[in-house]
């Protein structure tokens, strides 16, 4: 490997970790707003998921750069090919992030409905997938990465059970339906952050061993 290579791959590598940070505190704070609602706060993450946007921009004209100059290939090409994917994976996290605070935003106001216990639990574990994702990017740990995949099966039982707690409230209760729905459309959207989770994280296993695993069920 060049020395420039080895400098530009660097530069990548620095400037996805700052992007994977800004999207865990912004997740964070996201998920905070669900317990207590701020229009003020939502407004400013809103802000934060430009300078994520900015952070994507720049990764994907780093890589190109990378490619076109110096023609990698083998485990630095996957390495550039991978960080395109998680960038492209976090910056939809980030999106989300803003989507999850203004549907916590909407309750605002609205007639008293408690968040159910298990959409905090969801929450962490969502967050949790992300961090230990990021982690195995960071420490190339196809085995940390291997067990993200498996536990988003965790995350999908309990989104299947918030909807029908949910939907059992506006059913005994319809003055309560716009709320609910709200918190219904905040579940589906934490149940995407811990679905981008594990898409990093199988990024994570093509970079460490050359393995797609992507989709493997669906071929099984």
């Amino acid at each position: 490997m060049s020395t420039h290579l080895t400098c530009d791959l660097g530069v990548l590598h620095r400037n996805l970790l700052s992007m994977c940070a800004t999207v865990e505190e912004l997740v964070h704070k996201a998920v905070d707003e669900l317990a207590d609602p701020n229009i003020d706060r939502a407004r400013e993450l809103a802000k934060q998921d430009d300078e994520v946007d900015r952070f994507d921009v720049s990764i994907e004209e780093e890589c190109l750069k990378i490619l076109a100059l110096h023609q990698p290939v083998a485990t630095d090409l996957r390495r550039i090919t991978t960080v395109l994917k998680i960038s492209g994976e976090l910056e939809r996290v980030a999106d989300i992030s803003v989507h999850i605070a203004e549907r916590a935003c909407s309750l605002v106001n609205q007639p008293g409905i408690e968040v159910p216990e298990k959409l905090q639990e969801m929450a962490s574990r969502a967050v949790e997938m992300l961090h230990k994702a990021i982690d195995a990017y960071v420490g190339l740990d196809s085995q940390l990465a291997r067990n993200i995949v498996e536990s988003d099966n965790a995350v999908d039982e309990l989104n299947r059970e918030i909807i029908y707690e949910l939907m059992d409230t506006m059913q005994q209760h319809p003055e309560l339906i716009e709320p609910a729905m709200s918190l219904f459309s905040a579940t589906r959207h934490i149940e995407r952050v811990a679905d981008h989770a594990t898409n990093i994280a199988e990024d994570v296993v093509y970079l460490v061993e050359g393995e797609i695993i992507r989709h493997r069920a669906h071929f099984r």
